[in-house]
């Protein structure tokens, strides 16, 4: 298991296409009145805070660890 820093932006977005959720859609579940909101999480452009990631984890029914850490073990054995 490989430790990223950051929240991986890119499989909460995976999760959230693959179950069909729209921005809209995820920006309620969060209680934001619009997309926006939901959008800048996202894309990066504000950092995530901790209340709002366990929602999405919860949602989805993935662990907060699995939004951090990614399984690359076929890197760690090269």
């Amino acid at each position: 298991m490989i430790i990223n820093k950051t929240v991986h932006l890119e499989k909460i977005k995976t999760l959230r296409k693959n179950a069909k959720v729209s921005l809209n859609e995820m920006a309620l579940i969060l209680g934001y009145e619009s997309p926006n909101g939901y959008y800048y999480l996202e894309s990066g452009r504000v950092k995530f805070p901790a209340d709002k990631l366990a929602i999405i984890a919860n949602h989805f029914n993935v662990t907060i660890d699995e939004l951090f850490f990614e399984n690359r073990f076929t890197e760690l054995v090269k």
